[in-house]
């Protein structure tokens, strides 16, 4: 298309003014190829190799666009050529722009995708997503015993719980030998409770009545000071007081009379009896560690050999003075982390037998030494009467089992 020179003069100019007024127009002209070059965007004021009007019309120089382009001023070039090396200079050493690092540093404070999100945080909800599925849970222990009537399912944990208030008056001073007792002491006791244990099982009586048996000896002695020749006296009234309690057959007044080599006469049984049930004010129904022992032992699912084992070790801590400091439910629970460790080889106490004897296993272990160190020594000495009666076939050979020795060889470490 052709662009007529007439057509675009104005009427009110002269020619030396339209000629100035010109180059100033063509200068500031955008061309039509640089509209929407890249998306819209503007372009720098003096782009290189820069189309003509007339080149896109296909005119040479006789366009007078180039005619205008000739009579340039030295001002003008100068700016052009400033211009142009800003350009080259834009082109070469592209400027880094100052924003980005800016979006860069902010990029913490500004939510991330779901899909550039990393996977820490995923992976330690699985971790303990896992952990709660395989976390160990609680055994109903009384669900085989619902249709059993004697297993009084319906306020068997209520039962325990009043067990666990009442077990407190049951006990006694760990100290009563030093401040009641002047004539006896604790080895007299130790020989005193080994050698019921023999009579017990003679007797082949039921083991309520040698935890009893024991409780009140203590209980008794804690209150009332003995001289030494009647100490065996007083552990016969207790064994009979505790048959009375709890067997069905009870031995009759000359059968104790037998047993002790004739050392007591009757009246004189008959007399200690009297006292004692005064001095413990007929208060003979308490809970003792067999009472806890059954129903830990039960929360342990346990079989005969840890049955046995139990009772085993529990019978040794009956001898020994030292673990009258010791409650009865914590004694029960002592013994049955022991025999568990003895027989597994490892520690053993799971979520159950902790619920349902609120200890954990960290506060088992001190007195758990103490009951290891009974264990070794057991068959050695003079006091050998529960080796020998776990020593036995009735009883699984309980005491041959091997003590737990890893739970004292830690302490050393």
């Amino acid at each position: 298309m052709d662009i007529s020179v007439e057509n675009n003069k104005p009427t009110n100019l002269q020619e030396d003014d339209y000629k100035e007024i010109g180059v100033d127009i063509c200068n500031n002209r955008r061309i039509l190829g640089d509209i929407n070059l890249r998306g819209g965007a503007k372009m720098y004021p003096c782009v290189l190799n820069k189309r003509t009007l007339s080149q896109a019309n296909g005119n040479n120089e006789n366009s007078f666009v180039n005619q205008v382009h000739r009579p340039m001023t030295r001002k003008l070039a100068a700016e052009i050529a400033n211009k142009k090396q800003c350009l080259s200079e834009a082109i070469l050493k592209p400027k880094q722009s100052t924003a980005s690092f800016e979006i860069l540093e902010d990029e913490k404070d500004q939510p991330v995708p779901m899909a550039l999100e990393t996977t820490e945080p995923e992976k330690d909800f699985m971790e303990v997503e896992m952990e709660d599925i395989f976390e160990e849970p609680l055994v109903d222990i009384d669900i085989s015993d619902a249709k059993n009537p004697l297993a009084v399912v319906e306020y068997v944990e209520e039962l325990y719980a009043h067990y666990r208030k009442m077990e407190i008056y049951g006990m006694v001073s760990p100290n009563y030998m030093l401040t009641q007792q002047f004539d006896i002491n604790e080895k007299m006791r130790a020989i005193l409770i080994d050698w019921l244990i023999e009579v017990h099982h003679k007797f082949d009586l039921l083991h309520e009545t040698l935890f009893l048996t024991v409780n009140l000896i203590d209980r008794f002695l804690a209150k009332q000071s003995v001289a030494r020749k009647k100490l065996q006296l007083v552990g016969l009234v207790a064994m009979l007081l505790a048959c009375k309690y709890e067997e069905v057959s009870v031995p009759v007044v000359d059968d104790l009379i037998f047993i002790s080599d004739k050392a007591y006469s009757r009246s004189e049984i008959l007399e200690m009896e009297k006292l004692m049930l005064k001095i413990l004010e007929f208060n003979i129904s308490v809970p003792t560690p067999y009472v806890f022992l059954k129903r830990y032992l039960k929360a342990a699912q346990s079989d005969s050999k840890l049955d046995q084992l139990s009772f085993f070790l529990i019978e040794l801590c009956l001898v020994e003075y030292n673990m009258v400091r010791f409650a009865p439910s914590f004694l029960a629970a002592a013994s049955v982390y022991t025999a568990q460790c003895s027989l597994n080889g490892f520690k053993q106490w799971s979520k159950t037998c902790e619920w349902h004897t609120n200890y954990s296993e960290d506060q088992l272990l001190e007195c758990s030494r103490m009951i290891v160190e009974y264990h070794q020594r057991a068959a050695t000495g003079r006091l050998t009467g529960v080796y020998r009666k776990y020593n036995t076939s009735k009883f699984g050979y309980a005491a041959k089992c091997e003590p737990a020795r890893f739970i004292i060889d830690e302490t050393l470490q």
